[in-house]
């Protein structure tokens, strides 16, 4: 086989590993002893972390998937480099791999988190200049909602625009809209679950009386 072709792989394969570390799985058994996929919202993600098992927890597990999908990113960039391949089409298909890696960890029989943070960590890398206007909008929105899930949703609309308006590249701002589609998708049931915890009301769903108030 092509040596090319095994560095491809080698990449894909990493990418799918990192994101497969069940960062909130793991702090969650270490700090509870309990299977955070069992507790809160029953989400493997680091806003069930803070509500269920503590804001520490939370951070560590935010950052931890954070830099699962910077790596994968930068790993294959790296390695693509080496196989003398353009780099660019196989770190956007790394990025979607280390989310699904994520989402459908090996380990836990391929239940695992929606990915949210992984996206963040993908579009960090490739869209740097998005960071700090998605820390602005996360910050605005969770002023304004009170509900930090939310409010990192939205602020995802931010890279897309900075891909366009700041890098002038509509390939990469197609790609941050398309690589959020795993995320919302896998999103959908815990906000119909929210709604009819709710009381059926969409505005009980989508704004909070606190930080602390949870569906």
């Amino acid at each position: 086989m092509d040596t090319s072709v095994l560095l491809i792989i080698a990449a894909m394969v990493l990418s799918y590993l990192l994101g497969s570390i069940p960062t909130a799985y793991l702090v969650g058994r270490f700090n509870k002893k309990d299977d955070i996929r069992d507790i809160g919202s029953k989400n493997m993600g680091a806003m069930n972390t803070f509500y269920s098992v503590g804001i520490i927890a939370g951070l560590i597990v935010l950052a931890v998937d954070i830099g699962k999908g910077t790596l994968a990113v930068f790993f294959t960039e790296k390695i693509l480099s080496l196989a003398n391949q353009p780099p660019d089409l196989w770190m956007y298909i790394s990025g979607v791999v280390v989310v699904l890696g994520h989402s459908f960890p090996v380990w836990l029989k391929f239940r695992g988190g929606k990915g949210g943070a992984t996206c963040i960590g993908v579009l960090a890398r490739m869209i740097p200049w998005g960071c700090p206007f998605y820390l602005g909008v996360f910050l605005l929105m969770l002023g304004v909602t009170r509900f930090p899930t939310l409010s990192y949703a939205i602020a995802f609309i931010t890279f897309p625009f900075v891909a366009w308006l700041w890098y002038h590249n509509t390939i990469l701002a197609i790609y941050a809209v398309v690589i959020l589609i795993i995320p919302g998708m896998l999103y959908i049931p815990r906000i119909l679950e929210m709604r009819k915890k709710g009381g059926g009301s969409w505005k009980r769903v989508f704004k909070r009386s606190s930080l602390k108030d949870r569906l």
